[in-house]
């Protein structure tokens, strides 16, 4: 699986670029969605890259996500059992909204702040495909 996390803002978007983000379903700032890995979404993050950061995410930040930032329909939080059970089908291939999950994740900015500058690219800044490293911003930003 693959977290996707919108880190800049709306103004100056492309209409392109905004109708793909949309069909990600990042439409705000710091939100979070779990992606699966295939070529067509790697084709939306390609065309998305100058405004969101992602990467594959680790069993243990996927579980603290599902923890403390997942959601139920009306805004409800999961249970410790529909945590596990969330993992376990997640990991089977199915998606959120299968498990009657919000597919998205509403974070906050990362503790600390963002470490470079946010326009430009990994390593040198905040944007585009960081690889494992996505975990350590997810930790602060959970």
């Amino acid at each position: 699986m693959i977290i996707a996390i919108r880190v800049r803002g709306t103004a100056g978007v492309r209409r392109q670029i905004n109708d793909t983000m949309a069909m990600l379903r990042l439409r705000r700032k710091m939100h979070a969605v779990l992606l699966p890995e295939n070529a067509s979404i790697k084709g939306m993050l390609k065309v998305t890259r100058n405004w969101i950061t992602w990467g594959p995410i680790s069993s243990e930040n996927l579980e603290a996500m599902l923890s403390k930032r997942g959601r139920k329909p009306g805004n409800k939080r999961l249970t410790s059992e529909e945590v596990s059970s969330a993992i376990e089908n997640i990991e089977d291939g199915k998606k959120l909204s299968e498990l009657g999950l919000k597919p998205v994740f509403r974070l906050t900015p990362p503790s600390g702040g963002f470490k470079n500058s946010i326009k430009q690219h990994w390593p040198r800044g905040e944007l585009g495909n960081r690889g494992e490293k996505i975990n350590e911003l997810l930790k602060r930003m959970i």
